[in-house]
């Protein structure tokens, strides 16, 4: 049968015909036949696949091998014996000089007719040997994805042990080889697949045997570091890096970055070849080591690698922005190179000549991938305007080519700047000081981001700017039996000692996690405060309290001690008193009940509801920096802009306005609402939110916060099924609710409320409307008859006598802000800022301390943003303005502190006056200690940086912490996106370019 099989196969016939005849003996060859019948069979049909000149030969070879081998299982046995395929292996196939090509192949097609023989333990004993004697003679892409063709089939064939891990660094050193002579885009294709296979039995081995994966990349890194080789290795082994798990990168990188047997020749040369694999379109998160690896080199302080490397490959980096498959990934680096290389103009400039033509080309390209990368590159560019201004000769060309493309605000440019410098000290690049990671330029210490806690931190920071309330804490004795007061304690003191540049709240979380949150999730961070104030206020009133600051206070009376003394902490700090009225509109009687607050929730006036032209909803009057004084007199407020907030009732006397009143920035002549003006450079075509942002840029619809709180004031009339049930009427009437405050709080909290239920898609939707926010605020608060001529005679602000209103004054101290569209994403970070008394150490003549009324307002106290473990100098006009630049940033919560009046309250006083004897907070002993230790602690880590001494990859298992990124925000939602590696490429010629 063999004869006529081998005769039909070498005949002229056409292949239908051979086809054909093929066919019947294949099926003959299922019968029964005899040992020496199927040898011959099994012979010709080997020399068929190995020795075949044509395809054609070698599919008629496989065939008869797979009918042989599936119905003749103990001949195929016998002749696929360990020593026939081991002088395949050794000897290959054929005559000399014509060795086969298709060994591997062979042999990956007759295992699968012998896994189950007993003979396959001996053959994959001879495998895995042979297949890493094999990768040692550096065979070829082809050969090397045979190879691993073979053993992803067939993974009991893949070395075991020491030779696994000598298998895997061969293997790389394969790779490192690889090169693609032909410059045919389908020879391209071919060898970027072979490329694929290989790294992807790197992947397979790794994720089965996670130890060989970092002596792989310890082999990796000395190919690529290698001064040696005359060639550079392929860019090919870009595939390697993409396996592996992203949560080793802090520790490779530190390992790597410290280790003393790394010349900076060598890591030079290594970070210099990692930079060409931006051109490798198979790679994934490449552009992610990368930058790791340079942000590494930036905090052990090798400038001086990081400054050549950049000025060398910048060009070519930013050339890969042509080309849609690798764009994204090159944009990535391009803006750490350039937004890091802060120090000099040079990188940037290199670039100038060849800005033009790129935009103009993306331009032209017209897709998602293009449109996303120019918006980014105008940022980029901007930020770079900003930085090294002076060179409008070198800029003219630039500045014309992104003229139409998006222009970010200064915030944001500092943000940029500030997020990826080198160092934020000035001088550091020339001193080579041996500390990096200190403390911010603003001596303020940030919170560590444990998981969508931003929430969490912008609070804590907000309260820790709290300084009364901040100070009282800290003034708490030990062993106060208030374990949640005193973990807030232990984090205030650290906040306010510690050497970190941030410190990890986690102890603090697991105390106050509220437990319907979700772990790891995003929550809302008024529902946090809540609940966080009440039980502190709880766990103080159910007799654990201890604070006791004011006792001495001589100017209290027995009376007003008691009821100090009777209050929580956080209600001296943060609570407050309304009053509610209800009158029924048919007899006209009127209920009132008192009621305890920490916080105002202040709802959004209904769209059809004109703000400013409400008679329940007052005006507000907006006046810039100045003198405030407070009316002596209620003559003073003749004239005044002040219009009722609310009728008077039947039954009430007609009573002077009362309303809020703010003071802000605003030059003569300007418009009231901050966001209409026309210096925003965003481009509101392309901007989701530009149909809203014209329409709350409507004078008509803006807000305001004193118009939030007057609605919140305002009459609400109680009919149809909310009906009040009149108890002289003894039935349901129509009636009318007011809100009168009756105790302002020492800090008052004023929560945004905008998030509400959208009953259409079953979500919490927010509002994005823009609020202006004034940075000084006046409240109207109710007060009883004797105590309005008490206050009248006092000269406290804004006393109308018989008015039963009083004025008071607060100054804004902190805003959480909210980034997103709803409440369960996002991120959160809070601006804030320090508000003090300015009484005097000393009392003036006459005893009447000078009031801070007196004094011009400060607007220009330092503001901060906190961003989790960023914390930089901000200020109130970037407050105002944050949600005008970025539309989904919206304040949310508000921090005012109540400023003392010219006699000034109890509190305002005894605050004061204990600030004056004490100074800063002592603290006991034990907290002291701790600080202390964790403060040598860290300086101890920071001498072992800068020592260099850190052990390399070997010592990476023995760290608890190598795997963990505490410094990264993991809520932070603002991705770029939109550059697809898949958008397209160019032609063979140009795409060989790309790759080689």
């Amino acid at each position: 049968m063999d004869k006529i099989l081998e005769a039909v196969v070498m005949s002229s016939y056409p292949n239908n015909v051979k086809q054909g005849l093929v066919r019947r003996v294949l099926e003959a060859a299922k019968q029964p036949m005899d040992s020496e019948q199927c040898w011959s069979m099994l012979e010709l049909s080997t020399k068929l696949y190995l020795a075949g000149d044509t395809k054609y030969k070698r599919e008629i070879g496989k065939e008869v091998l797979e009918v042989y081998g599936h119905y003749h299982p103990e001949e195929f046995e016998e002749f696929f014996n360990v020593r026939f395929l081991l002088s395949l292996l050794q000897e290959g196939y054929g005559p000399l000089g014509k060795r086969s090509h298709y060994v591997l192949d062979y042999i990956q097609l007759g295992l699968q007719f012998v896994l189950e023989s007993p003979s396959a333990n001996s053959i994959f004993s001879l495998l895995r040997i042979e297949v890493l004697r094999k990768v040692c003679e550096r065979p070829g892409p082809k050969q090397c994805a045979k190879i691993s063709k073979l053993l992803m089939q067939h993974p009991q064939c893949i070395p075991t042990g020491k030779h696994q891990l000598l298998f895997c660094q061969q293997l790389i050193r394969c790779i490192g080889h690889f090169q693609c002579v032909s410059e045919g885009e389908e020879e391209i294709m071919e060898f970027l697949e072979q490329v694929n296979k290989v790294s992807a039995l790197l992947q397979r081995i790794w994720r089965t045997q996670t130890s060989a994966i970092l002596p792989s990349l310890k082999e990796l890194f000395t190919i690529i570091s290698s001064t040696e080789e005359q060639e550079a290795p392929s860019n090919a082994l870009a595939s390697v890096v993409q396996f592996v798990p992203l949560e080793l990168m802090d520790g490779v990188i530190r390992n790597l970055t410290n280790d003393d047997s790394i010349t900076d020749v060598q890591m030079m040369m290594a970070i210099g070849r990692m930079i060409d694999w931006v051109s490798w379109p198979l790679g994934k998160n490449i552009d992610k080591w990368i930058i790791a690896l340079l942000k590494g080199l930036a905090a052990v302080k090798k400038f001086s690698i990081l400054i050549e490397v950049t000025l060398s490959k910048i060009e070519k980096v930013f050339s890969k922005l042509l080309y849609p498959i690798v764009r994204e990934g090159a944009l990535s680096v391009l803006q750490y190179m350039l937004l890091s290389f802060q120090h000099s103009h040079e990188a940037f400039h290199l670039l100038l000549p060849h800005i033009p033509r790129l935009v103009a080309s993306l331009k032209k390209e017209d897709s998602n991938s293009a449109t996303s990368s120019l918006e980014q590159l105008a940022e980029l560019i901007h930020c770079m305007f900003f930085r090294f201004s002076g060179f409008p000769d070198l800029y003219e060309p630039v500045l014309e080519a992104v003229k139409a493309l998006p222009v970010p605000n200064e915030d944001r440019i500092k943000h940029l700047l500030g997020q990826n410098a080198w160092t934020s000290q000035k001088n550091e690049l020339a001193c080579f000081y041996p500390r990096l990671a200190s403390k911010s330029e603003t001596g303020k210490i940030g919170l560590i981001n444990l998981g969508n806690t931003c929430y969490m931190n912008s609070i804590i920071q907000s309260l820790f700017m709290a300084s009364d309330f901040r100070h009282s804490v800290l003034n708490l004795t030990e062993g106060n039996s208030q374990p949640l007061m005193t973990k807030l304690q232990w984090l205030f003191a650290f906040l306010e000692h510690s050497q970190r540049p941030a410190i990890s709240p986690e102890s603090f979380l697991s105390a106050s996690w509220p437990p319907w949150f979700t772990p790891g999730a995003q929550q809302d961070c008024s529902e946090y405060l809540k609940y966080l104030l009440d039980r502190l206020h709880e766990e103080e009133k159910t007799g654990k309290r201890i604070y006791q600051k004011l006792k001495e206070s001589s100017l209290m009376s027995q009376a007003v001690e008691h009821h100090y003394l009777n209050k929580t902490l956080i209600e001296k700090m943060f609570g407050g008193k309304m009053m509610t009225k209800i009158r029924c509109l048919k007899c006209l009687n009127v209920s009132s009940r008192e009621e305890a607050f920490t916080d105002l929730s202040l709802a959004f006036p209904p769209s059809d509801r004109n703000v400013h032209g409400s008679t329940t909803i007052q005006p507000v009057e907006e006046i810039g920096p100045q003198f405030i004084e407070p009316p002596e007199n209620a003559g003073q407020l003749t004239g005044s802009p002040w219009i009722q907030r609310k009728g008077p009732m039947a039954s009430d006397h007609a009573a002077p306005s009362v309303l809020v009143e703010t003071l802000g920035f605003q030059e003569p002549g300007e418009a009231a609402n901050p966001i209409c003006g026309n210096d925003v450079g965003v481009d509101a075509a392309k901007d989701p939110l530009s149909t809203f942002r014209e329409q709350e840029c409507a004078p008509k619809d803006s807000r305001s916060v004193p118009d939030l709180i007057n609605y919140f004031l305002s009459p609400e009339r109680l009919t149809a099924e909310n009906k009040y049930h009149c108890e002289k009427c003894a039935s349901l009437q129509d009636a009318e609710k007011v809100a009168e405050l009756t105790e302002g709080p020492h800090y008052l909290i004023l929560t945004l409320l905008r998030f509400s239920f959208d009953p259409r898609t079953m979500k919490r939707k927010k509002i994005l409307d823009n609020v202006s926010i004034p940075v000084v605020l006046k409240l109207p608060i109710l007060v009883a008859p004797e105590e309005t001529e008490e206050v009248c005679c006092c000269g406290k602000d804004g006393a109308v006598p018989g008015s039963g209103f009083m004025t008071v004054v607060y100054d804004l101290c902190s805003v959480v802000v909210h980034s997103g569209i709803s409440s369960e994403s996002g991120h959160y970070y809070c601006y804030s800022r320090e508000c003090t008394d300015t009484l005097p150490h000393g009392q003036p003549r006459g005893g009447v301390p000078k009031p801070a009324s007196d004094k011009q307002l400060d607007f220009e106290i330092q503001w901060y943003l906190f961003n989790d473990t960023r914390v930089s100098f901000s200020s109130f006009e970037s407050v105002s303005n944050v949600t005008s630049f970025f539309p989904k940033d919206t304040a949310y919560v508000l921090f005012y502190r109540q400023r003392p009046a010219r006699q000034g309250c109890l509190l305002h006083q005894a605050l004061a006056e204990a600030s004056c004897l004490h100074g800063e907070p002592s603290l006991h002993k034990d907290l002291m200690e701790a600080i202390s230790k964790d403060n040598i602690l860290f300086l101890q880590e920071q001498e072992k940086e800068a020592r260099n001494r850190a052990a390399y990859i070997s010592a990476l298992p023995k760290s608890p912490l190598w795997w963990r990124d505490l410094d990264r925000d993991k809520d932070d939602d603002s991705s770029s996106g939109g550059c697809s590696p898949a958008a397209g490429g160019g032609g063979s010629g140009s795409f060989h370019g790309l790759v080689f």
